[in-house]
């Protein structure tokens, strides 16, 4: 059994390290939280991530145990809609290889690929976290999804940040 990290009961981290915090995006028709938890395992390949910014985290930062926050974008209501974590290191994404996918990068070299792909394990499901629930609380006023033109698919979240809203999800407010 897979327990939810809760700020009494977070990630298992590397050792020799604090556990680390992400909010990842993903588009609900593409593969939502409950398609995550369907999954073998409840284990989903993150792939599609074309930006650098966000490769390099999980290139150079994120790590199995990792929590993450997994949220829903591009749909009518986007929000939090569960809790994941990291599941594996990088690898290759095959994605950037197939010229039939959308994420196809005829310019990435087979033999030093550009694009990476990491491992998210659904968690748990939880209510939807609204974008406009995330503003209301001042104490989330800094999380970088909520700044300004913040348009990042993979984003830090701080350690203040996830206790705040695991407890809001425990409270059920």
């Amino acid at each position: 059994m897979v327990t939810a990290p809760t700020p009494s009961h977070p990630p298992h981290a590397a050792a020799g390290r604090p556990a680390q915090f992400w909010l990842m995006k993903s588009e609900p028709d593409e593969c939502s939280i409950d398609d995550a938890l369907a999954a073998p395992k409840a284990t989903v390949p993150w792939t599609g991530v074309r930006n650098y910014q966000a490769r390099n985290f999980m290139r150079d930062a994120m790590q199995v145990g990792d929590g993450v926050l997994f949220y829903h974008s591009s749909c009518p209501e986007p929000g939090i809609a569960g809790l994941a974590r990291v599941a594996s290191g990088t690898r290759a994404d095959p994605t950037q290889f197939d010229p039939t996918s959308p994420y196809h990068d005829p310019k990435s070299p087979a033999d030093n690929p550009r694009w990476l792909l990491l491992d998210v394990q659904a968690v748990r499901k939880t209510r939807l976290i609204s974008l406009a629930e995330l503003r209301a609380h001042p104490a989330l006023a800094d999380m970088r999804v909520l700044q300004k033109g913040s348009r990042l698919s993979i984003t830090p979240v701080e350690a203040s940040e996830w206790g705040y809203i695991t407890e809001v999800l425990m409270q059920g407010g």
